[in-house]
């Protein structure tokens, strides 16, 4: 069975098994071998494959790692566990959004207070998108059922329907930007997910109780690890289900 995550990482960053040979240093052969074959690379070429396409040890190869060995580097990932939302630094919001330089991506219901607490929050985004960076932004959909149900779980109505469209209103100026997707999901948000690059906070979401007081997980992905991994790819099968907010732009 060919590794097809290997291939398309590959794809993805535009090298072919010949580049890759040359940049490791190894007999091409070998490399499509890795490929058509999925031959387990030695644990140096597999650090610095994961390393060059951007993506995890687990992900690329899966069986790699012994389950107990997997399970200690993805506790690794873990930089802090914040008790409730609030806890979480003001100038760490800020500072991760500032460091990242390849990918954005936000999910949610709503997530007002990001542009309300911090006046720079929109401008950096664009910033970010203009300068070449993929950002993708999900809220709930106001006429969603989901939307509707946690409104009604946190006994406050149609209120976070509303404060999705307030939201929205802080991100029209990223409206029509080539590296900006916009879109609303109807899904059951069981984690708020934000992703600067290779880092991730995860507000875990408790049954009637506001995101706000809900803890915090601080994540950074490591070659090898689960956590941030899974974490990504709950991201990417929310946006494969969603719809855009402006399909006119």
């Amino acid at each position: 069975m060919p590794n097809d995550r290997l291939r398309d990482g590959l794809l993805k960053r535009g090298l072919t098994p010949a580049a890759l040979a040359e940049e490791l240093g190894v007999d091409p052969k070998t490399v499509e071998r890795w490929i058509t074959q999925d031959r387990t690379p030695y644990p140096r070429y597999r650090h610095a494959i994961a390393a060059l396409l951007r993506e995890g040890e687990s992900y690329l190869w899966p069986s790699a790692l012994p389950a107990e060995r997997a399970a200690q580097v993805s506790q690794s990932e873990i930089v802090h566990v914040y008790p409730r939302r609030g806890a979480v630094p003001q100038e760490l919001w800020q500072r991760l959004l500032d460091g990242a330089s390849r990918h954005i991506g936000i999910l949610v219901y709503a997530g007002l207070f990001l542009p309300e607490q911090n006046p720079r929050w929109v401008a950096t985004l664009r910033a970010k998108a203009e300068a070449g960076a993929q950002v993708e932004l999900l809220f709930g959909d106001p006429e969603g059922q989901h939307v509707a149900q946690r409104g009604e779980d946190e006994g406050i109505g149609s209120a976070i329907a509303s404060k999705v469209l307030n939201t929205l209103a802080f991100y029209k100026d990223l409206r029509g930007l080539d590296t900006v997707g916009i879109y609303y999901h109807d899904t059951i948000l069981y984690n708020s997910i934000y992703r600067f690059d290779e880092e991730l906070l995860v507000n875990t979401h408790l049954y009637g109780t506001p995101a706000a007081y809900a803890p915090v997980l601080h994540l950074r992905r490591l070659g090898g690890g689960e956590l941030f991994d899974n974490y990504v790819s709950s991201f990417n099968r929310t946006i494969s289900q969603a719809r855009a907010v402006w399909p006119e732009d």
